[in-house]
């Protein structure tokens, strides 16, 4: 016990303790990360390094509330591309920007529903979703496929709807991120993205979904590492009372849990360090402080030293740290009696991806340029276009039809040649001849239109050749010229879709 923790008494420490929500390395919770628990600590977020499998998350998650019966176990599942409990197989679950294509509310609800039952299968208790950010920027490299779409109305009807799902099945939701990421050219896991905005404009548009999701009731609103200096010229979000009181406690009357963004992310602690970015949060007006991944005791030692001197020398009230302390502890989503067990969770999904599945697959856009393999039959070569994933998604989790592929498919009897961003110097030379290629080629990636090396690619095949489709399955260019075919959406279920859309126009009669 330090200097601090004597000073500022078990209960302040306590408070503090509760505030706070690290990430943890391995598939089995560390004796330090217990011991805080037992002290107190607020809660814990689970990652994908973290699941080994639905049975082994379950007793992980037994394992914590044994330790702390009041903890907040925290996930990512946007039920799409960023996928947690999915991550080793792809999610089952077509994404948001595709529910938004659908424009069906009460399918949304359904699906939220289905993830919240298969995360309180394994003692999850809040979700980090749903994304309630309007995609107005097709160059956002953060966002994309994660939003609903790119008009007000519509983000907000679907992130009501997957909020009563999700806390329909007994998961908090945490919509996210406020006042709004969509609009954004940088990734605040990387930077400090700005929206130069004035208050007027965000009524309009970027806080029209969040006064949906307040309205829906969700439990918890997640802060963005973004910067308004229209509002605020000098404190991203997560670190400005202007924004969390004006805009969301008082503007838009939220009494609920307001959990930050990751603290370890650039936009947040690139400035200050995370003990410090976690100080500004709490005296901006965070509740609950996600501190990030594989996280260690020493940094939560680092995070309560600097809360009790900030505390010590007036820069924040202890009545403020018991206050947001309390509002974590209100919360009411814990998994009962009657959540259903993690070893049916697949097959619950399953079923579920069964109904969706045709209305995801007739949702796909598909050019004029589908001609050039109009009942070709088969397909020649795939160039499967691997960009670096943000960090929200992750790197190693499957994605699109490489993710669905089974034997047979005309996927799996494709010659694949990889392109890759991370190998600069193997790019558009891996093609060798392009003319060469075994026809018809279909380039396959997501965001094509962002990455340079994509758009050589392309052009380079189109040059020579015109049996060329580019396929996109993330949030594709306004003017669609590098996606031939959109999905708008890189998941497992997304993946089948376009499997079976293809397969439609390379063999129309094999589908009659």
């Amino acid at each position: 016990m330090t200097e601090h923790d004597e000073a500022g008494g078990a209960s302040l420490r306590r408070d503090i303790l509760t505030t706070l929500m690290p990430g943890f390395r391995g598939i089995a919770a560390p004796e330090w990360l217990l011991a805080r628990l037992r002290d107190g600590l607020g809660g814990v977020c689970v990652f994908a390094g973290n699941i080994a499998s639905p049975e082994q998350l379950a007793g992980l998650t037994g394992a914590i509330r044994e330790a702390n019966p009041d903890a907040v176990v925290a996930i990512d599942e946007e039920g799409g591309d960023v996928t947690r409990l999915f991550a080793r197989a792809g999610s089952p679950y077509p994404g948001n920007a595709v529910l938004g294509r659908i424009d069906d509310v009460g399918l949304t609800e359904r699906v939220g529903r289905s993830v919240g039952e298969a995360l309180a299968a394994t003692g999850c208790t809040m979700d980090f979703a749903p994304d309630a950010d309007i995609n107005s920027n097709a160059a956002n490299p953060v966002i994309g496929v994660r939003s609903f779409g790119a008009e007000p109305g519509l983000v907000a009807r679907h992130t009501a709807a997957w909020i009563r799902g999700l806390q329909t099945a007994g998961v908090d939701a945490a919509a996210k991120h406020f006042p709004g990421h969509g609009d954004t050219s940088a990734d605040s896991h990387l930077a400090l993205p700005v929206v130069d905005l004035p208050l007027e404009a965000l009524q309009g548009r970027e806080l029209v979904p969040f006064r949906a999701a307040v309205a829906a009731g969700t439990r918890a609103i997640m802060t963005s590492h973004i910067l308004l200096p229209q509002l605020d010229a000098v404190d991203p979000a997560t670190l400005s009372s202007r924004v969390l009181h004006r805009l969301l406690r008082d503007e838009l009357g939220y009494e609920g849990v307001v959990v930050s963004d990751a603290l370890d992310m650039h936009g947040a602690s690139g400035a200050h360090g995370i003990p410090e970015a976690a100080v500004r949060a709490l005296a901006a007006g965070c509740d609950l402080l996600c501190i990030g991944a594989n996280n260690t005791d020493e940094q939560l030692a680092d995070i309560l030293d600097a809360v009790y001197e900030a505390i010590d020398d007036g820069r924040l009230a202890a009545e403020d740290v018991a206050r947001a302390a309390g509002r974590v502890r209100g919360l009411p989503g814990h998994p009962g009696a009657d959540a259903p067990a993690a070893a049916g969770l697949a097959a619950g999904a399953a079923v579920l991806e069964a109904e969706i599945l045709p209305r995801a697959t007739a949702s796909i856009e598909l050019g004029d340029a589908c001609s050039r393999i109009a009942g070709a039959g088969r397909v020649g070569t795939v160039v499967r276009i691997d960009t670096i994933a943000n960090i929200a998604v992750g790197d190693d989790v499957p994605w699109g039809v490489f993710a669905a592929s089974a034997p047979g498919d005309w996927v799996d009897e494709a010659d694949v040649v990889p392109l890759s961003e991370r190998e600069p110097g193997g790019r558009a030379g891996v093609l060798g001849d392009p003319a060469g290629l075994a026809g018809p080629v279909l380039v396959i990636g997501k965001d094509l239109h962002r990455y340079p090396f994509a758009r050589e690619a392309i052009d380079a095949l189109r040059a020579v050749r015109g049996d060329v489709l580019a396929i996109d399955m993330g949030w594709p260019g306004e003017d669609r010229a590098y996606a031939d075919v959109a999905s708008f959406g890189a998941s497992r279920l997304m993946g089948r879709a376009v499997i079976d859309r293809l397969r439609e126009v390379l063999d129309p009669a094999a589908v009659q």
